[in-house]
């Protein structure tokens, strides 16, 4: 199973990317992240997202 960044994203589509790879919605992942976020001193959420942005290559037309 190889992750992609969704091309219907939102940003970047890495929660679109993430959601498709664990057959969950993209809300889903999104409300999941920006809790995990913010309730989380020790989860740089807008760093990971950036570094997952340029890591996570887009899905192949």
């Amino acid at each position: 199973m190889t992750l992609y960044r969704a091309r219907n994203g939102l940003i970047a589509g890495v929660c679109a990317g993430l959601a498709a790879s664990l057959g969950w919605t993209p809300s889903r992942v999104r409300i999941l992240y920006v809790l995990v976020s913010v309730l989380s001193a020790a989860f740089p959420g807008v760093l990971v997202y950036l570094i997952l942005w340029v890591v996570i290559p887009e899905k192949p037309r």
